[in-house]
């Protein structure tokens, strides 16, 4: 049941409000003593000519109680609604266990196709901590959408081609060494391109012939083009380790190669359309109108740029999958980027343009690290994400050394660790990285969650079979009603993360929820002697129900569960 239409119909019908607006209106009051739905009687104060607190009042003296709604109460220009707590406790659980991973699952999407671009390294080169910033944001989102009811598609837009090809091409065979590329190919391949730059600073002539290879890789020669396929072929082989390390895939391979045969029309339709102005010898297109600095489609030499091929890949993409949404996740240095591009398929009469978003994030900061591949000062992710099982191995160990599985354990709180730090405040704030944080299992962390769900789990396995003498009457303390009242917000925060494209709202609320978990396991006794069977029963059902929608959440995240810590 649906207690805020429930409300919103009832509110309607005291003051003749159109049910809609009453939908709208409707709000959670911030403190739970306030009661469950605040209806503020200012809209009113207009129409009836009255003070709010006056309309409140009167409208409490109006309202009958019945099966669900205990009591309206007047507080200011409030109008407090307090539900039955043990009709909602059963509602609320009741549809939980029924429903189990479902649970907050809709339809709301349609089957409306939604592309989530993100990860997008570069072939050739690491992949490091800075790609999983939008590699966990998009794989979160993607899930987010699906879990909403759309048809959701993984792209994956490799950097897979560009002048930097001519340098590798020209360091390899220069300085390319197979079978040290065999053992460690991106650590092998990295290690030649910081020294062709290195070189070329001594000896520019390399930079001359980087380009002539690089030339011949567009013409499709067949030296460079085999080359070229082996260093895509082998850092996709690199790349797919991370990915199944972070439980990552993708529908879409296709790179800024696939599409360079497909930016000629590009160029001809803004031709065509008469967008094409020249600019010290290159053609752009002219955006001052909306204040934003001409975008580029041809250099003075006549060679494409990012934006032409971004173009020619959004055309692609609407031809091919007639997209609702278009989502790039892309980092902020790149807004300009997306807003130039937007803005001349815009200009291009393409309407479905409006369906393309650029979802940015910030920084990631790391103690003493710059990101710099020219320099080869880079931190590796897979790196980062083995140190941070190891990291939680240690602790693990050292705190339950008995524990069986304590590798299996130590890689999915380890892997979520990470994750969750990514994706536990706004995506636009930087991150800084702290292992201290990251892995504090009493603090606002992945492990804390996790613990959560394995001590929900711990508890269930203790209690054994259990016979469905409920009564959920007798489970309306504040703390327990506080953890029901949590549990029926979930498809709210999973629909606010859709709608902002912010999964940190999924994981502020499990996070949340764990916490609430945590209190009512101090102050509501389960399996304690003399606890009354029903009452027992009751709150052990409250556990699954809890246990239940943890795991659904953190799947959202990317992050595993673990049924012991």
């Amino acid at each position: 049941m649906d207690y805020k239409e429930y409300t919103a119909k009832k509110i309607s019908e005291l003051c003749g409000m159109e049910f809609e607006e009453a939908v709208r209106l409707t709000e959670i009051p911030p403190e739970q003593k306030l009661g469950d739905l605040a209806f503020p009687c200012f809209s009113l104060a207009k129409t009836l000519r009255k003070a709010p607190q006056l309309i409140a009042k009167e409208l409490s003296e109006k309202f009958s109680e019945d099966k669900y709604i205990q009591k309206a109460e007047a507080v200011g220009g409030y109008l407090n609604f307090f539900y039955n707590r043990a009709e909602f406790t059963k509602d609320v659980i009741e549809n939980i266990l029924k429903n189990g991973e479902n649970y907050g699952k809709s339809d709301f999407g349609g089957e409306k196709t939604v592309l989530v671009e993100y990860s997008s390294p570069n072939i050739a080169k690491p992949f490091h901590i800075g790609h999983l910033f939008t590699t966990a944001l998009g794989h979160s989102l993607a899930r987010i959408y699906e879990f909403l009811g759309y048809n959701v598609k993984r792209l994956n837009h490799l950097g897979d081609w560009g002048t930097q090809f001519g340098k590798l091409i020209c360091a390899y065979k220069l300085w390319g060494d197979d079978e040290a590329i065999e053992k460690d190919a991106i650590g092998e391949l990295l290690k030649i391109y910081v020294k062709f730059h290195e070189e070329a600073e001594k000896n520019p002539e390399l930079e001359v012939t980087a380009r002539e290879h690089f030339k011949r890789l567009e013409d499709g020669e067949k030296e460079e083009t085999e080359l070229w396929q082996k260093f895509r072929d082998l850092s996709l082989k690199e790349f797919k380790r991370v990915y199944d390390m972070l439980g990552v895939d993708f529908d879409s391979y296709n790179g800024e190669s696939f599409y360079s045969d497909k930016m000629p029309e590009v160029v001809e339709i803004l031709r065509e359309k008469n967008l094409l102005s020249e600019s010290d010898g290159a053609q752009v297109v002219d955006l001052s109108e909306l204040n934003i600095p001409p975008c580029i489609i041809l250099k003075s030499d006549g060679a494409t740029i990012y934006a032409t091929r971004d173009i020619a890949a959004a055309l692609y993409r609407h031809r091919t999958y007639d997209f609702y949404k278009n989502i790039y996740v892309v980092g902020t240095a790149q807004a300009l980027h997306f807003q130039q591009i937007f803005a001349v398929m815009k200009k291009a009469g393409w309407e479905w343009s409006d369906g393309c978003q650029h979802v940015n994030f910030g920084l990631v900061k790391f103690p003493d690290k710059k990101l710099s591949t020219r320099h080869g000062d880079v931190v590796f992710l897979e790196d980062v994400l083995n140190e941070s099982v190891s990291k939680t191995l240690e602790i693990i160990t050292e705190n339950t050394p008995l524990m069986e599985n304590k590798e299996e354990v130590a890689k999915k709180v380890g892997i979520g660790a990470v994750l969750y730090t990514f994706l536990k405040n706004s995506r636009e704030k930087d991150i800084v990285f702290s292992w201290d944080s990251m892995l504090d299992f009493d603090g606002e962390s992945a492990p804390y969650v996790q613990y959560s769900y394995a001590r929900g789990r711990s508890i269930l396995r203790r209690a054994g079979d259990r016979n469905k003498n409920v009564d959920f009457s007798v489970v309306t303390s504040d703390d327990e009603y506080a953890l029901v009242s949590m549990l029926a917000g979930f498809s709210d925060a999973v629909m606010l993360a859709a709608e902002k494209n912010e999964p940190f709202y999924v994981n502020r609320y499990v996070t949340n929820l764990a916490r609430q978990f945590n209190k009512f396991y101090v102050s509501c006794p389960i399996l304690k002697d003399g606890i009354p069977e029903e009452v027992k029963n009751t709150r052990l059902e409250l556990v699954d129900a809890v246990c239940t929608v943890i795991k659904s959440a953190l799947y959202l995240l990317g992050i595993e569960t673990v049924e012991s810590m």
